[in-house]
């Protein structure tokens, strides 16, 4: 039977990945990614010699398929998204669930842990973390008022990912609907540039500079 190995791959600094990580990628047969240009990055650096195969949000059925194909006939794949752990907030969920419920085929699916922005975060935040609720990236218009909204009367600690195009707008709507209890900003986890901003929307507001807008965020929110 083949297996289909979910590995987590570094949010940044990339000595982050685990041992077990390593040796899966350089058993398998095929390596499934988002973007074969930033897995080369990795691959390269741990000297891994196999092929890359891109498998993203916007692959057709036909490319499912061709997965399908491998898998059935005995082919050992790892499915790798260009940071942190696949199937989260990721593409990588759709293939998995097609896999099962569509084409239903027989495979042993196999999660191999490692790096998370999600868990990272929170790891730090000295908020309460028993309870959580986690949104992914918000809407970029439709919606997004409401989920803010949802997010500020929420009893448990809220977390969402956001771009660096709307990071400020993002903590400016929070500020105009009243929101005013504590929150936690992440840029750049693990890697070269990394920013940590705790305090009030207005204190993050005020700590983030306009040159320091980039890269991908973590927010997290505290609750009731």
């Amino acid at each position: 039977m083949s297996n289909l190995y979910i590995v987590a791959t570094p949010i940044g600094n990339l000595e982050d990945i685990t041992l077990r990580a390593l040796r899966i990628l350089k058993e398998v047969d095929l390596i499934l990614c988002e973007d074969t240009r930033e897995t080369r990055k990795l691959i390269n650096k741990y000297e891994i010699n196999k092929p890359l195969l891109s498998y993203h949000e916007h692959s057709d059925l036909n490319k499912v398929s061709y997965i399908v194909e491998q898998l059935k006939n005995g082919k050992n794949l790892a499915l790798v998204s260009d940071a942190g752990t696949p199937g989260i907030s990721d593409p990588g969920n759709r293939l998995i669930e097609l896999l099962i419920n569509k084409y239903q085929v027989v495979i042993n699916i196999i999660p191999i842990p490692g790096p998370s922005a999600l868990i990272s975060a929170l790891s730090i935040s000295g908020m309460p973390t028993d309870k959580f609720i986690f949104y992914g990236f918000l809407p970029h218009k439709k919606g997004k008022e409401t989920i803010l909204k949802e997010i500020i009367e929420n009893e448990y600690v809220s977390v969402f990912y956001e771009s660096t195009h709307r990071i400020i707008k993002t903590l400016e709507k929070l500020k105009a609907l009243g929101f005013n209890r504590g929150i936690v900003v992440c840029r750049e986890l693990t890697k070269k540039f990394e920013s940590i901003y705790c305090g009030k929307v207005d204190e993050i507001l005020d700590q983030i500079k306009p040159e320091e807008v980039k890269g991908e965020f973590v927010v997290i929110v505290e609750g009731r």
